[in-house]
């Protein structure tokens, strides 16, 4: 397998363990058990690091479809290379910092950080034109 689609899995894999992260903020505050095993009718306040998690995860299902959509095609079309191989790992790299630096309240490193997983996203794009 070619390290665009490894980092496909790797990234797939951050997004679906994400939010035992912020469910464990719900799980240890007043409240929240009941809350999660309620219908959830009222809305839930969690902790602040708790609710950036969620933010962070949130955002990376946002950017996961157009990173997997980038990734295939350029495999299906044979264009995968060194290239996309870099700004896949660039991709996933950045967006594992983007969690643990948004949720813990990084707030400018956090931008840079995202934009650094565009800049992956972009060295994918550019590969197929």
């Amino acid at each position: 397998m070619t390290t665009d689609l490894w980092m496909l899995v790797w990234t797939t894999l951050l997004c679906l363990l994400m939010p035992m992260v912020y469910v464990s903020g719900e799980l240890r505050a007043p409240g929240g058990v009941e809350w999660g095993l309620g219908n959830r009718d009222t809305p839930f306040e969690l902790p602040p690091w708790a609710a950036r998690a969620k933010r962070a995860h949130m955002n990376l299902l946002e950017n996961l479809l157009p990173f997997a959509a980038l990734v295939l095609v350029a495999q299906v079309s044979g264009k995968a290379n060194a290239m996309t191989a870099l700004g896949a790992t660039i991709f996933f790299w950045a967006r594992l910092a983007y969690a643990l630096v948004y949720t813990a309240g990084i707030k400018v490193l956090r931008t840079v950080i995202f934009f650094a997983g565009t800049v992956g996203l972009l060295l994918i794009v550019i590969q197929l034109f």
